[in-house]
């Protein structure tokens, strides 16, 4: 027995102890490269989240609108001021990007795009579409409907 009543290493774990190769990709630094899988992944996550602290914010807005008057005044001048606008642009973004991943995400469930180089081309794909929605959505928007 080692330190600490802990049993010695197996001989698999010596193996592994002794190659200087990183076994997790939590070890970030120079230890780890992200790749588009990692980080559409990671971002399809975090825009989830978003969605779900936007389903309260559209809430909100909701209650608003139907007690009218201040209420919605006060609502309507939170979401036309600059920041107010940041946030609905990201919420914008996070749908678009979830949905658009979550179509490709349908695509692998029925075994289409598994192999590397369409997981990288749907990987940019989504993201540059995510971009180009948004920005569509927005200018729009702006511009006071189609």
């Amino acid at each position: 027995m080692s330190q600490r009543g802990m049993l010695p290493p197996s001989e698999e774990n010596r193996a592994a102890m002794s190659n200087k190769r990183p076994i997790s990709p939590f070890m970030l630094g120079s230890h780890y490269r992200f790749q588009i899988t990692s980080v559409m992944s990671f971002l399809h996550r975090m825009t989830g989240i978003a969605l779900w602290v936007g389903a309260f914010g559209l809430a909100w807005w909701l209650l608003a609108v139907a007690a009218g008057g201040e209420a919605y005044t006060h609502a309507a001048a939170c979401l036309a001021s600059p920041f107010g606008k940041f946030v609905l642009f990201g919420f914008s973004f996070s749908l678009v990007y979830h949905l658009l991943n979550g179509i490709r995400h349908l695509l692998w469930d029925i075994g289409l795009g598994f192999e590397i180089p369409e997981v990288y081309r749907s990987g940019y794909t989504v993201a540059i579409l995510s971009v180009v929605f948004t920005v569509l959505i927005w200018f729009f928007a702006l511009r006071g409907g189609a």
